[in-house]
């Protein structure tokens, strides 16, 4: 398989994740290794998670859920294997500084702690021109 990154790709980045338009959360990969993942995402104003020109909170989980996802299913294509659907299992923490506004360019570090029988222990750290602005742990499940 061919390694593609960093790719801002939509089609690609998209082909990653079990999501669809208008669901989809994160618009780039940037780095990946076995441990280790960065995403990115641009706020964009038709988002279905801004409103009055601020990308909510729940908008944040998701697109740190969407960023676990994303470096799932990269793991796959690499395999060249059909990437499992998951879910979030538990979110153990999830602490907002700041949300982003229209136009703000979101880098979100994932880092997998632990993985074991289909669930994943992950610590998420999204920033805003390297300003952390959202920091997370959850528990990610892949479906059998």
């Amino acid at each position: 398989m061919e390694n593609r990154l960093p790719s801002s790709d939509k089609q690609f980045v998209e082909s990653l994740i079990p999501q669809k338009f208008p669901f989809v959360m994160v618009s780039e990969l940037a780095e990946y290794s076995e441990n280790h993942l960065i995403s990115g995402f641009t706020i964009e104003e038709e988002n279905i998670f801004v409103s009055n020109g601020i990308f909510q909170a729940s908008g944040l989980i998701e697109h740190q859920a969407q960023s676990v996802a994303l470096h799932t299913g990269y793991q796959f294509y690499l395999l060249g294997k059909q990437a499992p659907t998951g879910y979030i299992g538990a979110i153990k923490s999830f602490e907002a500084e700041a949300l982003p506004k229209i136009n703000d360019i979101l880098k979100t570090e994932v880092s997998i702690l632990n993985e074991m029988m289909g669930v994943t222990l992950v610590e998420i750290v999204t920033k805003i021109n390297n300003e952390i602005i959202a920091k997370s742990q959850m528990k990610t499940v892949v479906k059998e």
